[in-house]
């Protein structure tokens, strides 16, 4: 078969709702002129995430990204922050833009979350906060986390980017820590085009503020017709972005459904390959199947030669993430950075492999079996 005759298979693919479903929905807004500022479909997506996300507490953004930095902000933090290298650029990026300074801890090899053994002998008189991800949406270890952070009196925001909808013995992983952010990118497992929120327990006393700052933060700051109390941005979700939210909600418990069993035959395909290891969730946790990753213990030269075998075959999974934060060419020379051994390593070896609801079983085992082909 010709290159060009060869089925492209990308490492995801953005889940769109019936065409009539969103055509509908977005027909008031010819009627309403109302495009943006909050209107009424901004406003029924925000209560409606509150609810399947089951928090009390919910702010909607533009993107994932100005939803960490407008949070950071909102929490009026200075100094140090300690976070994680092995994440996209936007985790790190929202807490130097804040005029924060990102202390690299290391990861933990059999999941790749942030490693709750490192964190004290990081905490210094200027540390103010933990930034922990769940990657892949695997579920960091909260509880050792926020226990670490209320004996040193730190803030706990958590970038849960890939944990939308997950939860942990029942409990939601948007109620943990002082407030997550979540995406809504396309690719992501539900998405709003474009856009993000922030969630907190807004129940709990001392958080009772946050979503009026957040509000105003992301309108400019603007407080009243002739008042403008904050330096804020412009970050509000638009009527369209929100219109699509609105109808993938009613679509994504059955598109997590379909990525499980995609999840699952990898699993089982996969199992038993030498040089190969895959991460499974633990039991108790509700996941979202957002991601297939694959780690290759013959490292950077094994993972590197599946990857440019599968390009040629037109399957284009991801070095994801590759490379580490400390060493993206803005980072590297900061005396701030510092050597992470673990999460180098797991970026030199990891491939996140094709997977979205509408990829087949038939699709699944040919990623496969080039796969083993290639080790």
């Amino acid at each position: 078969m010709k290159q060009e005759e060869k089925k492209q298979i990308f490492v995801t693919r953005a889940s769109l709702p019936p065409y009539e479903e969103y055509a509908g929905l977005i027909k008031e807004l010819w009627d309403t002129h109302i495009l943006t500022n909050m209107g009424h479909l901004h406003e029924e997506l925000r209560e409606k995430l509150r609810g399947y996300l089951q928090v009390s507490g919910l702010e909607l953004f533009t993107n994932g990204h100005l939803a960490l930095e407008m949070v950071l902000q909102a929490f009026e933090l200075s100094g140090e922050v300690i976070t994680t290298p092995f994440t996209f650029a936007s985790t790190t990026h929202a807490i130097v833009r804040n005029g924060l300074t990102p202390v690299m801890c290391d990861i933990r090899e059999e999941d790749c979350t942030l490693d709750p053994d490192r964190i004290e002998e990081l905490i210094t008189e200027r540390t103010c906060a933990i930034v922990p991800v769940h990657v892949y949406g695997m579920i960091c270890d909260h509880e050792r986390i926020e226990a670490i952070a209320k004996k040193h009196g730190l803030k706990v925001i958590y970038d849960a980017a890939h944990a939308f909808g997950e939860t942990e013995k029942g409990r939601s992983v948007a109620s943990f820590g002082d407030a997550s952010m979540f995406s809504f990118h396309a690719t992501k497992a539900f998405n709003t085009i474009e856009g993000g929120c922030v969630c907190w327990n807004a129940e709990r006393p001392e958080l009772s503020w946050l979503g009026d700052r957040l509000y105003k933060l992301k309108n400019f700051g603007i407080t009243g017709k002739e008042s403008v109390e904050y330096v804020g941005g412009n970050a509000k979700l638009n009527e369209f972005c929100a219109a699509m939210g609105l109808c993938n909600l009613r679509h994504v418990d059955e598109w997590i459904a379909e990525r499980k069993d995609g999840y699952e035959r990898y699993m089982e395909d996969l199992s038993c390959v030498k040089g190969l290891r895959l991460i499974p969730h633990p039991a108790d946790i509700r996941f979202n199947y957002a991601y297939m990753p694959v780690i290759f213990e013959g490292g950077r030269a094994v993972r590197d030669r599946v990857y440019e075998g599968l390009c040629s075959e037109g399957i284009f999974p991801r070095k994801y993430f590759f490379p580490c934060v400390n060493d993206f060419e803005c980072y590297r020379d900061e005396p701030y950075m510092r050597a992470t051994p673990v999460a180098k390593r797991m970026s030199e070896s990891v491939l996140t492999l094709p997977l979205y609801p509408e990829l087949s079983g038939e699709d699944i085992d040919r990623i496969c079996g080039l796969l083993k082909k290639l080790m």
